[in-house]
């Protein structure tokens, strides 16, 4: 057994048993430990901000780490963008970055790289491994560390020769980690809470992170129906459990005119598992907190905090049975389109209407997506996985990370095609695996949300300059062509009977497709 071999026995005996991968020569004696190792799963991404989306789709859905696999810094750089969003997200990730040998450093080979100035600022927790000795407790506690709640990045530089290094005989069992179980809010918190839903007074409960799910929601739910507290949802999400049996949670908005009109009531705003809104970015005139000045903000949980516990202590401070109501999903829409021109909003209205039960929607919409919250609160009960840290390119690697996370379960992309093209490698490793995943690119040929930036900064009519940094149309992308040279079956659609059309066979099958929708 070498260095290599006890990393891997340690992540399978802290059941991290998935490794989205992309390799290069320092990690060569990892990949041939991971041949080793059958209960390992090796998953193989084109490009490693694939390879970091996809270890985030999969610890959204699988409520555990897995591992990635990075060759050394510019590895590490490549996939930084999705580290930032998992990170945004506070999911469980761990990160094995190969480098050269310990010995090898002092000559400055052309790959030399300061890997843990690069890993710092996307992880919660960096360490080199000295030498194959120290391999299995330093992997142990990244374990440790990205399974803290809410769930951090763990990101370990394992040098070459520490991977290759043999262990002496008699050494000892792979290190298990102990994980911390999440801390529990206060009587305090809980009290104040409940005297400000008491005072009869504007209260919205802003939700985040784990009270977005399960028995959380289901409190929340009860509580909003009881006392008529407004749910709202932070503006991203790594997880929302959705649909006519859950209670509906209106998303605070995008944009930052909409977000101060959502809460320019509220005079109290209780937070469980969010943070205080801001604004997303920075605009002349307007203000970057969201709440409005004389709103009083209460922490009732913090992200790293039981939701469950908190919430539902809540319900009982004020009374609320946990057989009582909860807030009930609106009425399907009957104005579905069934002809004519297709727009996103058509996009947005057949899909929520045929969206097949406990599916996962993984959306980087962006712009024309942003309605589908609205038109999916009545739809079969499903999971929503969000752009959570702004960085775009996330969309079809963290399809692929959920659908490796449940293989019974239908994943559908709502896909931007300006922010599909950062990561469009993710298709091939979902036909490599045949992977469960629909994708649905919303072709509109411009960075339209761009266009809308530049209205808020004052800019109504950009020239010939600005509009060529914004639109995709010269040459237009063909991603059907794009998909299939990917492996991925690919069909287009411009009309709303198209679409339907189209949806219906990408719902029937199993395995990768993707819908060209033109809108």
């Amino acid at each position: 057994m070498n260095g290599a071999d006890s990393l891997c026995d340690t992540l399978l005996a802290n059941d991290v048993d998935v490794c989205f991968a992309n390799p290069g020569t320092s990690e060569m004696h990892f990949v041939a430990a991971l041949d080793r190792k059958p209960r390992m799963r090796c998953v193989l991404g084109l490009f490693e901000g694939v390879v970091t989306g996809a270890a985030d789709g999969y610890a959204r859905m699988a409520d555990k780490p897995a591992a990635t696999l990075l060759h050394l810094g510019p590895g590490l750089g490549n996939g930084l963008a999705n580290l930032h969003n998992a990170r945004r997200a506070r999911v469980p990730m761990i990160n094995i970055v190969g480098d050269h040998a310990t010995y090898h450093l002092q000559y400055d080979a052309p790959l030399t790289s300061d890997i843990e100035a690069l890993a710092g600022p996307m992880s919660h927790w960096v360490r080199r491994t000295p030498d194959a000795q120290s391999v299995s407790a330093d992997a142990a506690e990244a374990v440790r560390v990205a399974c803290r709640a809410p769930g951090q990045v763990a990101t370990l530089i394992l040098p070459a020769d520490a991977a290759w290094t043999d262990l002496p005989s008699g050494t000892p069992a792979p290190v298990r980690a102990r994980v911390d179980p999440p801390g529990k809010t206060s009587a305090e918190s809980i009290s104040a809470a409940a005297r400000a839903i008491r005072s009869g007074q504007a209260t919205v409960l802003l939700l985040g992170g784990a009270a977005l799910r399960g028995r959380a929601l289901a409190a929340a739910g009860r509580i909003a129906h009881a006392t008529g507290v407004r749910l709202v949802a932070e503006t991203s999400n790594r997880r929302v459990e959705r649909g006519r049996t859950r209670p509906p949670v209106a998303r605070l908005p995008y944009p930052v005119d909409l977000a101060l009109d959502s809460l320019k009531d509220a005079k109290h705003l209780l937070l469980a598992g969010s943070r205080a809104p801001i604004a997303f970015f920075a605009y002349p005139g307007k203000p970057s907190k969201l709440a409005p000045e004389d709103c009083a903000i209460l922490t009732l949980a913090a992200p790293d905090q039981d939701m469950d516990h908190a919430l539902e202590w809540l319900a009982d401070e004020l009374g609320i049975a946990a057989s009582a109501p909860q807030l009930a999903a609106p009425a399907p829409s009957a104005d579905i389109p069934v002809s004519g021109r297709l727009t996103g909003a058509a996009v947005n209205m057949v899909l929520a209407s045929r969206l097949p039960e406990h599916a996962i929607v993984c959306d980087e919409s962006i712009t024309q997506g942003r309605e589908f919250p609205v038109h999916s609160a009545a739809s079969a009960p499903h999971d929503w996985l969000q752009l959570t840290g702004g960085a775009i390119g996330i969309g079809l690697p963290l399809a692929t990370g959920a659908a490796v996370a449940c293989p019974d379960r239908k994943v559908i992309t709502l896909q931007a095609d300006g922010s599909g093209m950062y990561t469009v490698q993710a298709l091939w490793t979902q036909a490599r695996e045949n992977l469960d995943c629909l994708t649905i690119i919303l072709a509109n040929r411009s960075y339209a949300t761009l266009y809308g930036e530049m209205k808020n900064v004052g800019v109504a009519d950009p020239g010939r300059n600005a509009r060529r940094m914004l639109d995709l149309h010269e040459p237009p992308i063909d991603w059907v062509g794009l998909s299939r040279s990917l492996g991925v079956e690919a069909v287009r659609a411009d009309t709303v009977e198209d679409f339907i059309r189209c949806l219906q066979a990408g719902l029937a099958r199993k395995g990768p497709f993707l819908i060209e929708a033109l809108i």
